[in-house]
C-alpha cells in the first residue's frame, strides 16, 4: 500500500482535511480544547507564517493523513511535531512512520537541532511509532493541553532515520 502513498506539502485546499482528521482522532479520545480550535481552524496563520510546515499523507490523491512541525517557544526546541492524525480507514499501512520520517527530514533541512512532541499514555501505536523514529520521554514542561501526560525529544543531529 505504501507505493501509492504520497507525503506532498500542506495546500490551501488540504485546508478542511487538516482540521477533519485531526479532529476525528482528538474527539475519539478525549475533548477540543482551544489551542486546538486555533491551530486547526488557522493552519496558515498559526503554523506555517510563523515559519513551520504541515505535511499530507495522499493515498491515491486523497488526504488519509497530517502532520505539522511548528516552531516551538521551548528553550532548547526548534520545533514540535504536531497535529500528526492518520484516518481510521489508512492506519495499519505505515503511513504514520512516513509521516513522521518526512517532518523529521524537514525539520534538518530547516536547520533544526531538537524537537519536541506532547502526547498520551493512552495512545500506545502512537507512542510506539515515536520510539520507533527515535524519540525518548523527557522531563515535563508546561503544556497548553489538558490531554498531554508525556513529552518526548528528538535529538536530531544524532537520529537516523529508520
Amino acid at each position: 500500500m505504501n507505493d501509492s502513498v504520497a507525503i506532498v506539502p500542506y495546500s490551501e485546499n488540504h485546508k478542511d482535511a487538516f482540521r477533519s482528521l485531526n479532529e476525528e482522532w482528538i474527539t475519539k479520545y478525549f475533548q477540543i480544547e482551544e489551542m486546538d480550535r486555533i491551530a486547526l481552524h488557522n493552519p496558515k496563520e498559526f503554523i506555517l507564517d510563523k515559519g513551520g510546515y504541515i505535511a499530507v499523507a495522499l493515498l491515491c490523491d486523497v488526504p488519509v493523513g497530517v502532520c505539522a512541525l511548528i516552531p516551538c517557544k521551548y528553550e532548547g526546541y526548534d520545533f514540535e511535531l504536531s497535529k500528526m492524525g492518520v484516518s481510521p480507514k489508512a492506519q495499519g499501512n505505515g503511513i504514520g512512520k512516513l509521516l513522521g520520517q518526512h517532518i523529521i527530514e524537514k525539520a534538518k533541512q530547516l536547520g533544526a537541532k531538537k524537537i519536541f512532541l506532547e502526547s498520551n499514555r493512552k495512545l500506545a501505536p502512537a507512542l510506539s511509532l515515536y520510539k520507533k523514529l527515535g524519540f525518548t520521554e523527557m522531563t515535563k514542561v508546561a503544556s497548553p493541553y489538558s490531554r498531554s501526560d508525556i513529552q518526548m525529544e528528538l535529538q536530531l543531529d544524532q537520529s537516523e532515520l529508520i
